[in-house]
């Protein structure tokens, strides 16, 4: 009985030092940084009577920035999540030069936008200073690269190319030996104005009236009985849908029966719905290729659709290919600063969603094709392509659409 209580209080001896013994710590473990957060700023109007053509710009912009955070992006050796910040500048210049501002305080790494030429040539001078690349994915006024910035980029023809084709078309397809010209004294629709009498001048029509509009006007009587008395074989008007629409449906009421031609900034489902019935048989060109035959046209019109259940209006392609453009060649320099992957935006060679994607030496697309529709019906049917036409192969979209972001 002795010895095993001597057994007894050995063993629990024994237990007491062990259990007094600090057990060994863990191996260390160091945690894994957090995702770096690259700020992209965007810019369009996203209220006024450009709304729907601004929030188209900034779905194709949301929809690029889930899709390239959906590929878990490493950019110089960390995790990376990009993120929109997006502005309302009004279709206005001032306000535009505000946003610019705005955005390089915030210490955005680089700007999609802005939508208008009259906001985006404004503000490249602030971006220039700054030293952020933009690439504008809508504004065409050839002035915007013609300025010398080693910032500006452009990812559609501009209106040196387009306002040729329209010149072009109006003298050589529509017969028209008289035109009347319209523009609404913006930096893209005088622009555009001023770039299709050129051509058409070229091609031996002749020009019987001049006016001018503004942007936010909607009674176009007065104009168009001017424009009614000269007889004009066509009209052609250089501006936005807002006024395109209703400038059609008031011709018809006037009785002008001239054939009616517009660039980018009419050739809108928008401008079929404002004009009505008076829609029918006009024409009006697009930078690049129909929707259908751009490389990845058809798989992002379903991607779209299902990440805003509703239709693309106009420039969201050209929108989400600016974006991943700028992705790509942050990816290329292994930065996200704007100074070391700015030097790689010149050498961009890109397989987007609208073409192939490379820059000339004043920062404009290549080979920038323009393509003719005319409405019929209520839609706008392509006639014809000119220029080169993209082949390239588009990187598949995320499996999965995010969810939209909230509306504003």
């Amino acid at each position: 009985m002795k010895l095993n209580s001597l057994a007894l209080s050995i063993s629990s001896a024994l237990m007491l030092i062990s259990c007094s013994k600090e057990a060994p710590p863990p191996p260390s473990v160091t945690a894994a940084p957090p995702p770096l957060v690259v700020k992209l700023g965007h810019a369009a109007p996203l209220t006024g009577p450009q709304a729907h053509l601004g929030k188209d710009n900034e779905n194709g912009a949301r929809l690029a920035i889930a899709d390239a955070n959906a590929r878990k992006p490493r950019i110089g050796g960390r995790d990376v999540v990009f993120e929109l910040l997006s502005e309302d500048d009004q279709a206005d210049p001032k306000q535009g030069t505000l946003v610019a501002q705005k955005f390089v305080d915030a210490k955005v790494n680089g700007v999609i936008g802005h939508l208008n030429s009259g906001t985006t040539i404004p503000a490249s001078k602030i971006y220039a200073d700054a030293g952020l690349p933009q690439i504008s994915p809508s504004a065409t006024n050839p002035q915007y690269t013609l300025q010398g910035f080693k910032t500006a980029f452009r990812v559609m023809a501009n209106d040196v190319q387009q306002g040729r084709v329209l010149g072009d078309y109006a003298a050589k397809q529509l017969k028209a030996g008289t035109v009347a010209i319209i523009d609404d004294k913006t930096a893209y629709g005088e622009g555009l104005a001023k770039e299709f009498k050129k051509a058409a001048e070229a091609d031996g029509v002749r020009i019987v009236a001049e006016e001018h509009t503004d942007d936010k006007a909607v009674d176009f009587a007065a104009i168009l009985t001017k424009v009614k008395s000269k007889k004009p074989d066509l009209l052609f008007y250089g501006g936005m849908d807002a006024q395109a629409g209703p400038m059609a449906a008031q011709m018809k009421k006037l009785g002008l029966k001239s054939k009616f031609l517009m660039g980018d900034g009419g050739c809108t489902v928008e401008f079929a719905k404002l004009a009505g019935d008076a829609a029918e048989g006009h024409y009006c060109s697009l930078p690049g290729v129909p929707l259908d035959k751009m490389p990845g046209g058809v798989a992002f019109r379903d991607h779209y659709k299902a990440m805003f259940n509703t239709d693309i209006q106009l420039y969201a392609p050209y929108v989400y290919d600016a974006v991943m453009v700028m992705i790509d060649a942050m990816k290329r320099a292994d930065s996200v600063e704007p100074a070391k992957y700015r030097a790689e935006l010149p050498k961009t060679a890109y397989a987007g969603v609208t073409s192939m994607i490379s820059f000339d030496e004043k920062g404009d697309i290549k080979d920038g094709a323009v393509t003719l529709y005319q409405f019929r019906g209520g839609i706008k049917e392509p006639l014809e392509t000119i220029g080169a036409s993209p082949t390239a192969a588009v990187p598949a979209p995320a499996a999965a659409p995010a969810k939209p972001a909230e509306k504003k």
